[in-house]
């Protein structure tokens, strides 16, 4: 028998994710954002004294058109509470960890990139928490979330802080003071470490298969859609004001590409795996990696022909 949507209760399906699976999923996030601050210089942030403008465009779509604009798109959508809250914190998390390589790939500007990664993911510690809770806040179905769980902004900073912002520094002072060392662990470090957290997806789909069996025909569409808006958001955004096409191409990038690992982190860690958040965050981690690969490679070969 099949299930009718309108009898789905799916904000009260809870995902189960034991704490020793949730602190793994910590400690893989934050290998990988050490491995990401390995390639990162003090002297990348000097592009924002030179040349500020790409920099400064890339953080306007990513931190503030795209949370605004998923907002908008939520109130005409209407979807269900908790994948609406799930589509602000996608929204509002910085850019995912294989941009930098899809940038390359595309044929972008990868120095940007690199830039706007190290940017962007130092500002999300401060922008993430204030972006999930200003637009989910305004937005009532949502906010009637937040009040439940009684989310403490303070307390989101301070995981953030700690699963991105110590292994950034951490990673940035290898790179800075034993440079060969740094690229040699990266190595090694950055496939194992998407691996085994991706990995760990799987391994939470696993022990969730029903459910993501069942439902997850109710997130494939809008994970798609919310996908193809943000590349779209990036790339007009770039358009409008009017830059070359390597750095429209990386901005677009940036912009499509989200740290869903962190979402589905902060998912587990403050909204206790609530059903419909964690199941669109885990198929935006999936998808993207897929869409992305797909839009690189469209741009590369149209450099190459």
């Amino acid at each position: 028998m099949l299930l009718n949507i309108n009898d789905i209760q799916i904000d009260s399906i809870k995902i189960n994710f034991n704490t020793d699976a949730l602190w793994m999923l910590n400690i893989a996030l934050a290998i990988i954002m050490f491995g990401i601050a390995l390639d990162i210089k003090v002297s990348d942030f000097k592009i924002l004294l030179k040349k500020p403008k790409a920099i400064l465009v890339g953080i306007l779509s990513q931190f503030i058109l795209l949370p605004f604009l998923t907002f908008v798109a939520i109130y005409i959508i209407n979807p269900y509470p908790s994948f609406a809250l799930a589509m602000i914190l996608i929204a509002a998390c910085p850019g995912g960890n294989v941009s930098n390589f899809f940038s390359k790939m595309a044929n972008g500007n990868t120095a940007l990139s690199v830039s706007l990664t190290a940017f962007a993911t130092l500002i999300c510690l401060v922008m993430t928490p204030l972006n999930l809770h200003f637009w989910g806040s305004l937005y009532e179905p949502t906010n009637v979330i937040l009040k439940s769980i009684s989310l403490n902004p303070f307390e989101l900073f301070k995981l953030v802080l700690l699963i991105l912002g110590i292994p950034i520094i951490l990673g940035m002072a290898v790179n800075h003071f034993h440079s060969e060392m740094a690229k040699k662990i990266n190595k090694i470090l950055r496939p194992f470490s998407i691996i085994f957290f991706v990995l760990l997806i799987v391994i939470a789909l696993y022990d969730n298969a029903s459910i993501f069996k069942n439902y997850i025909h109710l997130v494939l569409f809008l994970v798609i859609f919310h996908n193809i808006y943000a590349f779209i958001i990036g790339y007009a955004t770039a358009k409008l004001f009017k830059l070359n096409k390597k750095d429209t191409r990386t901005i677009s990038i940036e912009t499509g590409i989200q740290n869903s690992g962190l979402g589905l982190l902060l998912v587990f860690s403050f909204f206790d795996g609530l059903g419909g958040m964690a199941l669109l965050a885990a198929f935006w981690g999936i998808w993207d990696m897929f869409s992305g690969m797909i839009l690189a490679t469209f741009w590369g070969y149209k450099k190459n022909n």
